[in-house]
């Protein structure tokens, strides 16, 4: 598969991650770390339907390295308990602002890998980019911190440096499959659940409803997300995977709009512009190169 194709693959990853606000929305009350438990075991067995056409799958997970254990468990689990953490302790929106700034570091952190090379138009994108995504989150209003300074705001920057860091690193890993992420995901989803134990109570009284959001939380962005994003930041363009994934709030944002769960305002259109035109300069080597 080629760069530019592998970069798309990636791009679908973000698309689905549109999804998470209103399937978050939609699953109702349900205890977050329970949430995260039930979506990553969901996820676990997407990736593991791919086992049947890959018989050696099993074989190269249990051969994985505690290091590389470590790296995925570590960043996808605790980049999802620092999220939870930092909105518990800090206004949503606020802790929303600064957890956006992943796509940046992304951006900042793929020019110190090998072959790569930062430009100024990767630079103008990821800011566009990212003035789009605090338009569109803060609608207009900026990051205020009008309680103060907050441990949840402290908590979110973290999470934006380890799940950027994260996505990066895994690009050292190229040669591993994604489809062994299942086990990650299942992995993630144990640990989930022991954290639920000791720290929330159980509900199994939910709605058809909420349990159609459930399975298609863990199908779509805590599951088949993963795999492509995995895929997409190994062999595809992260600089430009970076810039592109301010589409995420926007995409939420419109999908909630959609389902009646927000409201318009003026800041989603320019957010749309900024968004989108951030994306395309980031993206200008491999949209309008020759033929």
């Amino acid at each position: 598969m080629t760069k530019s194709r592998a970069t798309l693959v990636g791009f679908s990853a973000v698309l689905m991650w549109g999804l998470l606000a209103f399937l978050s929305k939609t699953a109702g009350d349900v205890p977050p770390l329970q949430l995260t438990a039930m979506s990553f075991f969901i996820g676990g067995l997407v990736g593991l339907a791919s086992w049947l056409f890959r018989r050696d799958a099993a074989r190269a997970l249990l051969g994985l390295s505690w290091q590389v254990w470590a790296l995925y468990v570590g960043g996808l689990f605790g980049c999802h308990l620092l999220y939870f953490i930092a909105v518990r302790n800090a206004p949503i929106v606020e802790v929303s602002l600064i957890a956006y700034l992943w796509p940046l570091l992304i951006v900042v952190f793929s020019a110190f890998m090998p072959g790569a090379r930062l430009r100024f138009h990767h630079i103008v994108g990821v800011l566009l980019g990212l003035a789009g995504a605090f338009l569109v989150i803060s609608k207009g209003q900026g990051l205020s911190l009008a309680n103060g300074l907050q441990p949840g705001h402290l908590i979110a920057l973290p999470y934006a440096v380890l799940w950027a860091a994260f996505s990066v690193t895994i690009k050292r890993y190229g040669a591993i499959p994604s489809d062994v992420v299942a086990g990650f995901c299942l992995a993630c989803a144990a640990l989930s659940g022991a954290s639920h134990f000791f720290a929330e109570t159980t509900l199994w009284s939910m709605s058809p409803v909420q349990w159609t959001a459930i399975v298609a939380l863990g199908v779509l962005p805590m599951g088949a997300a993963f795999y492509a994003w995995d895929f997409g930041m190994k062999h595809g363009d992260s600089m430009i995977l970076g810039a592109a994934s301010y589409t995420a709030p926007l995409l939420s944002t419109g999908v909630l709009l959609l389902a009646g769960m927000a409201s318009y305002h003026w800041s989603i259109a320019v957010a749309s512009l900024l968004i989108t035109a951030g994306a395309v300069i980031a993206a200008k080597d491999m949209i309008f190169r020759p033929a």
